[in-house]
């Protein structure tokens, strides 16, 4: 069982960078692989990146290639997306999850945070 709380959103201008992170309890985050997903209004959640228990393997959708960096740090329990060249099309609720494997994965994930809003003005 992991519970996770996300932190970071704002509203920054396009170009700008922003850094979310997200909180995990419990002493298993550190053998799960977890991720970032957005939610965009009026549209259906979408996966961003995922990253492997120990940080050596990540995916990004392509979307954000480039541009979004998942990492984490494990003994401080925190996953992170440190984003930049931020567009007005980032602008989504961001939500961390994580599954309860090692695998790295677009979907099939088991926890979930309330997310964060990001905003990003043209």
């Amino acid at each position: 069982q992991v519970q996770l709380v996300e932190s970071g959103g704002g509203l920054v201008q396009a170009g700008g960078s922003l850094r979310l992170s997200c909180a995990a309890s419990g002493r298993a985050f550190s053998s799960y692989a977890v991720g970032w997903f957005r939610q965009a209004p009026g549209k259906e959640r979408e996966f961003v990146a995922s990253i492997s228990p120990s940080g050596g393997t990540t995916i990004y959708a392509d979307s954000v290639k480039g541009r979004f960096t998942i990492s984490r740090d494990n003994a401080k329990n925190t996953l992170y997306l440190q984003m930049s060249s931020l567009k007005p099309e980032d602008t989504a609720v961001y939500y961390c999850a994580a599954r309860s494997t090692g695998l790295v994965s677009r979907d099939n994930y088991n926890y979930w945070g309330q997310g964060t809003q990001v905003a990003v003005s043209s």
